[in-house]
């Protein structure tokens, strides 16, 4: 077996490959340096590097490795498909026992009244394929169409984030009030005129004061909506 490289000092600096290695073998005996080597070739892990040119592994590479040892012991998953599987981790989707990552079961909904914190620049951090959103919001393809169609639901690049899951699950829950997609208009045309609003404000960029104005801009038409509801 390959000689352990040294173990870099500090816990803040990571961890050295024969550390990881001793950490691993507790849970997979046959685990070597030559096939951690071997994962981050394939693109698996990337450890930092110290200036001399040592290895540095997080947390979060050990877990991955550990992920990347488990799907090939328990499922005997090919590398190729696991990798697939941590990209899609790393857009924000969890892990699922015996099949691909999936989109989170629940995710944070602002309150009735919300506050600047609900519109946080973090969000919903989540960049999910076509076919992800649609299994996420548990709606049809024809439905989700209908939504893009009528730009309820708009990709954001090349994926969607987790925004899009909460407005195609709303979407579905009209439906069985007989609203479709098409009567939905409105609520985009007033979100867009009230995110121009707060963009004149306060500019293109996201500040603390656009967080504010988006809670004050929600409370707003809640109370608007409220007070025109049959007393």
């Amino acid at each position: 077996m390959a000689k352990p490289e040294p173990s870099v000092e500090g816990p803040a600096e990571g961890r050295g490959i024969g550390e990881v290695l001793q950490l691993l073998q507790a849970e997979f005996a046959d685990v070597t340096i030559s096939k951690i080597r071997f994962l981050e070739a394939e693109g698996l892990v990337t450890p930092a590097r110290t200036a001399s040119g040592y290895r540095k592994f997080s947390a979060a590479d050990v877990e991955r490795l550990r992920y990347v040892l488990t799907a090939q012991r328990d499922q005997y998953l090919p590398l190729k498909v696991i990798k697939e599987h941590l990209g899609a981790i790393d857009r924000g989707l969890r892990p699922a026992a015996g099949g691909p990552p999936v989109a989170p079961s629940s995710l944070p909904e602002p309150p009735g009244l919300p506050v600047a914190d609900d519109f946080g620049a973090a969000g919903i951090d989540l960049k999910l394929t076509r076919e992800e959103l649609r299994a996420a919001a548990g709606i049809s393809t024809e439905l989700l169409g209908e939504l893009e169609g009528h730009g309820l639901v708009v990709a954001r690049g090349n994926h969607y984030d987790g925004d899009a899951i909460v407005i195609a699950r709303l979407a579905a829950d009209f439906a069985p009030y007989g609203i479709e997609p098409r009567h939905l208009r409105p609520f985009r045309t007033a979100a867009d005129r009230e995110a121009g609003l707060i963009e004149q404000v306060t500019g293109p960029r996201r500040t603390e004061q656009t967080e504010e104005l988006a809670a004050l801009a929600v409370r707003l038409h809640a109370a608007l909506v409220r007070s025109r509801l049959p007393r």
